[in-house]
Protein backbone atom coordinates (compact mmCIF):
# COMPACT_ATOMS: atom_id res chain seq x y z
CA UNK A 1 0.00 0.00 0.00
CA UNK A 2 3.15 1.94 0.47
CA UNK A 3 3.48 3.70 -3.04
CA UNK A 4 -0.51 4.65 -3.37
CA UNK A 5 -0.30 6.53 -0.50
CA UNK A 6 2.95 8.04 -0.95
CA UNK A 7 1.66 9.41 -3.96
CA UNK A 8 -1.26 10.93 -2.28
CA UNK A 9 1.15 12.61 0.39
CA UNK A 10 2.62 13.91 -3.03
CA UNK A 11 -0.14 15.24 -3.80
CA UNK A 12 -1.26 17.00 -0.88
CA UNK A 13 2.49 18.89 -1.04
CA UNK A 14 1.72 20.16 -4.95
CA UNK A 15 -1.49 20.46 -4.22
CA UNK A 16 -1.28 23.51 -1.76
CA UNK A 17 -0.07 25.50 -4.76
CA UNK A 18 -2.75 25.25 -7.04
CA UNK A 19 -5.23 25.57 -4.00
CA UNK A 20 -4.20 28.70 -3.12
CA UNK A 21 -7.31 31.49 -3.89
CA UNK A 22 -4.71 34.13 -4.84
CA UNK A 23 -6.55 37.67 -6.27
CA UNK A 24 -4.98 38.51 -9.33
CA UNK A 25 -3.22 35.20 -9.64
CA UNK A 26 -0.85 34.04 -13.12
CA UNK A 27 -3.18 31.72 -15.33
CA UNK A 28 -0.42 29.15 -15.11
CA UNK A 29 3.12 28.40 -12.65
CA UNK A 30 5.77 26.10 -12.76
CA UNK A 31 8.14 25.09 -10.53
CA UNK A 32 9.56 22.65 -8.10
CA UNK A 33 8.02 21.57 -4.86
CA UNK A 34 10.16 20.08 -2.24
CA UNK A 35 8.91 18.50 1.24
CA UNK A 36 8.41 15.47 3.95
CA UNK A 37 4.95 14.40 4.73
CA UNK A 38 3.84 11.38 7.09
CA UNK A 39 0.42 9.38 6.68
CA UNK A 40 -1.00 6.10 7.75
CA UNK A 41 -0.34 3.11 5.16
CA UNK A 42 -3.98 3.12 4.48
CA UNK A 43 -7.18 3.98 6.55
CA UNK A 44 -7.36 2.64 9.66
CA UNK A 45 -3.91 1.27 9.36
CA UNK A 46 -1.24 0.93 12.41
CA UNK A 47 1.83 1.33 10.05
CA UNK A 48 2.54 4.60 8.59
CA UNK A 49 4.49 6.14 5.65
CA UNK A 50 7.15 9.01 5.63
CA UNK A 51 8.24 10.11 2.70
CA UNK A 52 10.55 12.98 1.42
CA UNK A 53 9.75 14.06 -1.81
CA UNK A 54 11.10 16.53 -4.84
CA UNK A 55 8.67 16.89 -7.60
CA UNK A 56 8.03 19.71 -10.70
CA UNK A 57 4.91 21.13 -10.01
CA UNK A 58 2.47 22.65 -12.71
CA UNK A 59 -0.64 24.98 -11.85
CA UNK A 60 -3.27 26.37 -14.41
CA UNK A 61 -6.33 28.15 -13.70
CA UNK A 62 -7.78 27.81 -16.75
CA UNK A 63 -11.97 28.82 -17.24
CA UNK A 64 -12.31 25.30 -18.40
CA UNK A 65 -9.61 23.22 -17.60
CA UNK A 66 -7.77 23.59 -13.80
CA UNK A 67 -5.25 22.03 -11.50
CA UNK A 68 -5.92 21.83 -7.48
CA UNK A 69 -5.08 19.57 -4.66
CA UNK A 70 -7.66 16.82 -5.77
CA UNK A 71 -6.05 16.71 -9.13
CA UNK A 72 -7.15 17.91 -12.49
CA UNK A 73 -10.55 18.79 -13.38
CA UNK A 74 -12.81 20.30 -16.13
CA UNK A 75 -15.67 23.04 -15.08
CA UNK A 76 -18.94 22.15 -16.61
CA UNK A 77 -20.99 25.44 -14.68
CA UNK A 78 -19.29 28.33 -13.15
CA UNK A 79 -21.25 31.28 -10.96
CA UNK A 80 -20.41 33.33 -8.46
CA UNK A 81 -21.07 31.06 -5.41
CA UNK A 82 -21.94 27.69 -7.57
CA UNK A 83 -19.40 25.38 -9.45
CA UNK A 84 -19.42 21.96 -11.13
CA UNK A 85 -16.58 20.20 -12.35
CA UNK A 86 -15.34 16.72 -13.73
CA UNK A 87 -12.28 15.83 -11.76
CA UNK A 88 -9.80 13.25 -12.15
CA UNK A 89 -6.68 11.82 -9.80
CA UNK A 90 -4.68 8.81 -10.05
CA UNK A 91 -2.71 6.50 -7.36
CA UNK A 92 0.79 4.57 -7.70
CA UNK A 93 0.65 0.73 -8.11
CA UNK A 94 1.58 -0.80 -4.52
CA UNK A 95 2.90 -4.00 -3.29
CA UNK A 96 0.38 -5.94 -0.54
CA UNK A 97 4.40 -7.29 0.72
CA UNK A 98 5.14 -3.67 1.91
CA UNK A 99 2.33 -3.97 4.59
CA UNK A 100 2.97 -6.48 7.34
CA UNK A 101 -0.95 -6.71 7.57
CA UNK A 102 -1.43 -7.69 3.92
CA UNK A 103 1.40 -9.75 3.95
CA UNK A 104 0.33 -12.94 1.10
CA UNK A 105 -2.57 -10.87 -0.35
CA UNK A 106 -2.78 -9.65 -3.73
CA UNK A 107 -0.96 -6.79 -5.25
CA UNK A 108 -2.66 -3.40 -5.90
CA UNK A 109 -2.69 -1.95 -9.54
CA UNK A 110 -2.67 1.37 -10.22
CA UNK A 111 -6.27 3.58 -9.26
CA UNK A 112 -7.69 6.10 -11.18
CA UNK A 113 -10.78 8.31 -10.02
CA UNK A 114 -13.08 10.60 -11.73
CA UNK A 115 -16.38 11.78 -11.03
CA UNK A 116 -17.98 15.21 -10.96
CA UNK A 117 -17.64 17.65 -7.31
CA UNK A 118 -19.59 20.57 -6.59
CA UNK A 119 -18.54 23.22 -4.91
CA UNK A 120 -21.25 26.19 -3.20
CA UNK A 121 -19.86 29.36 -1.82
CA UNK A 122 -21.96 29.23 1.76
CA UNK A 123 -20.64 32.54 3.02
CA UNK A 124 -17.97 35.08 2.25
CA UNK A 125 -17.17 36.61 5.54
CA UNK A 126 -14.83 39.45 3.84
CA UNK A 127 -13.08 40.04 0.64
CA UNK A 128 -10.68 37.35 1.19
CA UNK A 129 -12.25 34.56 3.04
CA UNK A 130 -15.01 31.81 2.23
CA UNK A 131 -16.78 29.53 3.57
CA UNK A 132 -17.57 26.46 1.06
CA UNK A 133 -19.59 22.80 0.86
CA UNK A 134 -17.92 20.28 -1.45
CA UNK A 135 -19.81 17.57 -2.53
CA UNK A 136 -17.07 15.42 -4.50
CA UNK A 137 -18.43 11.69 -6.37
CA UNK A 138 -15.81 9.64 -7.58
CA UNK A 139 -15.67 5.95 -9.81
CA UNK A 140 -12.35 4.19 -8.96
CA UNK A 141 -10.92 2.26 -11.75
CA UNK A 142 -7.99 -0.49 -10.95
CA UNK A 143 -5.34 -0.63 -14.17
CA UNK A 144 -4.22 -4.41 -13.43
CA UNK A 145 -4.28 -7.24 -16.13
CA UNK A 146 -7.15 -4.71 -17.92
CA UNK A 147 -9.57 -2.40 -16.25
CA UNK A 148 -11.66 -3.31 -13.39
CA UNK A 149 -14.40 -1.25 -11.27
CA UNK A 150 -13.64 -0.69 -7.37
CA UNK A 151 -16.70 1.08 -6.03
CA UNK A 152 -17.47 4.79 -5.76
CA UNK A 153 -16.45 6.92 -2.95
CA UNK A 154 -18.15 10.00 -1.80
CA UNK A 155 -16.46 13.05 0.24
CA UNK A 156 -18.39 15.55 1.64
CA UNK A 157 -16.44 18.41 3.14
CA UNK A 158 -17.14 21.73 4.36
CA UNK A 159 -14.17 24.46 3.90
CA UNK A 160 -13.12 27.55 5.43
CA UNK A 161 -10.13 29.65 3.33
CA UNK A 162 -8.78 32.78 3.96
CA UNK A 163 -5.85 34.62 2.17
CA UNK A 164 -4.39 36.88 4.69
CA UNK A 165 -4.84 35.56 8.42
CA UNK A 166 -1.70 38.20 9.36
CA UNK A 167 1.61 38.18 8.81
CA UNK A 168 1.20 36.83 5.38
CA UNK A 169 0.32 33.64 5.67
CA UNK A 170 -3.14 32.08 4.07
CA UNK A 171 -5.44 29.44 5.89
CA UNK A 172 -7.46 26.40 4.65
CA UNK A 173 -9.14 24.58 6.81
CA UNK A 174 -11.84 21.73 6.32
CA UNK A 175 -13.96 18.94 8.05
CA UNK A 176 -16.15 16.22 6.29
CA UNK A 177 -16.58 12.55 6.02
CA UNK A 178 -15.15 9.51 3.64
CA UNK A 179 -18.12 7.01 2.51
CA UNK A 180 -17.59 4.11 0.23
CA UNK A 181 -19.75 1.66 -1.32
CA UNK A 182 -18.84 -2.02 -0.49
CA UNK A 183 -16.59 -2.81 -3.50
CA UNK A 184 -14.40 0.39 -2.53
CA UNK A 185 -14.19 -0.56 1.07
CA UNK A 186 -13.55 -4.48 0.52
CA UNK A 187 -10.31 -2.32 -1.36
CA UNK A 188 -9.25 -1.56 1.99
CA UNK A 189 -10.46 -3.84 4.35
CA UNK A 190 -11.72 -7.16 2.61
CA UNK A 191 -10.16 -10.27 3.27
CA UNK A 192 -11.03 -13.12 0.50
CA UNK A 193 -10.29 -16.14 1.37
CA UNK A 194 -7.75 -17.70 0.30
CA UNK A 195 -6.09 -15.08 1.99
CA UNK A 196 -7.35 -16.33 4.94
CA UNK A 197 -4.72 -16.96 8.21
CA UNK A 198 -5.68 -17.71 11.97
CA UNK A 199 -4.43 -14.23 12.55
CA UNK A 200 -6.13 -12.40 9.36
CA UNK A 201 -9.70 -14.47 9.29
CA UNK A 202 -11.95 -13.70 5.63
CA UNK A 203 -14.39 -10.85 5.60
CA UNK A 204 -16.62 -9.38 3.34
CA UNK A 205 -16.61 -5.25 3.65
CA UNK A 206 -19.70 -3.62 3.90
CA UNK A 207 -20.58 -0.22 2.66
CA UNK A 208 -20.67 2.89 4.36
CA UNK A 209 -18.64 5.20 6.63
CA UNK A 210 -14.36 5.07 6.22
CA UNK A 211 -13.39 7.89 7.86
CA UNK A 212 -14.45 11.60 9.48
CA UNK A 213 -11.68 14.02 9.27
CA UNK A 214 -10.34 17.45 10.02
CA UNK A 215 -7.55 19.38 8.37
CA UNK A 216 -6.46 22.69 8.48
CA UNK A 217 -3.69 23.80 6.00
CA UNK A 218 -1.69 27.21 5.89
CA UNK A 219 0.87 28.58 3.52
CA UNK A 220 3.46 31.71 3.44
CA UNK A 221 4.97 33.87 0.03
CA UNK A 222 9.41 34.30 1.18
CA UNK A 223 9.95 36.67 -1.51
CA UNK A 224 8.02 36.43 -4.93
CA UNK A 225 9.31 33.18 -6.02
CA UNK A 226 9.24 30.82 -2.88
CA UNK A 227 6.21 29.91 -0.63
CA UNK A 228 5.94 27.73 2.31
CA UNK A 229 3.43 25.21 2.86
CA UNK A 230 2.46 23.60 5.82
CA UNK A 231 -0.97 20.67 6.57
CA UNK A 232 -2.27 18.98 9.30
CA UNK A 233 -5.04 16.16 8.99
CA UNK A 234 -7.09 14.13 11.61
CA UNK A 235 -8.67 10.85 11.12
CA UNK A 236 -11.31 9.37 13.45
CA UNK A 237 -12.28 5.66 12.37
CA UNK A 238 -14.23 5.28 15.22
CA UNK A 239 -18.00 4.34 13.52
CA UNK A 240 -16.53 3.31 10.76
CA UNK A 241 -18.49 0.57 8.65
CA UNK A 242 -15.62 -2.05 8.68
CA UNK A 243 -14.08 -1.95 12.50
CA UNK A 244 -14.41 -5.66 12.54
CA UNK A 245 -12.14 -6.46 9.47
CA UNK A 246 -8.47 -7.76 10.39
CA UNK A 247 -7.33 -4.98 8.53
CA UNK A 248 -8.61 -1.97 10.16
CA UNK A 249 -6.22 -1.91 13.27
CA UNK A 250 -6.81 2.02 14.50
CA UNK A 251 -9.44 4.54 15.64
CA UNK A 252 -7.85 7.13 14.71
CA UNK A 253 -4.14 8.86 13.04
CA UNK A 254 -2.58 12.39 11.81
CA UNK A 255 -0.98 13.14 8.78
CA UNK A 256 1.40 15.96 8.55
CA UNK A 257 3.21 17.92 5.83
CA UNK A 258 5.74 20.01 5.43
CA UNK A 259 6.84 21.57 1.89
CA UNK A 260 8.73 24.68 -0.37
CA UNK A 261 7.56 25.64 -3.36
CA UNK A 262 9.71 27.40 -6.03
CA UNK A 263 8.06 29.05 -8.82
CA UNK A 264 10.29 29.22 -11.97
CA UNK A 265 8.21 30.53 -14.81
CA UNK A 266 4.41 32.07 -14.46
CA UNK A 267 2.38 34.14 -17.31
CA UNK A 268 1.49 37.47 -17.62
CA UNK A 269 -1.92 36.69 -18.75
CA UNK A 270 -4.20 36.48 -15.40
CA UNK A 271 -6.41 34.40 -14.05
CA UNK A 272 -10.56 34.56 -14.96
CA UNK A 273 -12.09 33.11 -11.43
Amino acid sequence: MKSTFALGAALLLTGFVAQAQEADAPLWEIGLVTGFASTPAYPAANERTQRALALPFLVYRGEVLRTDRDGLSARVLHTSDVELDVGFSAALPSRANDSAARQGMADLGALLEMGPRLKWTLLRPSSDSRLQVQLPLRAVLELKDGISAQGLIFEPELNFEKRNAGAGWSLAASAGVVLGDRKRNDFFYGVAPQYATPLRPAYEAQSGLISSRLSVGTSKHLGSDWRLFGFLRLENYAGSANQGSPLHLQTSAASVGLALAWTLGRSEERARN
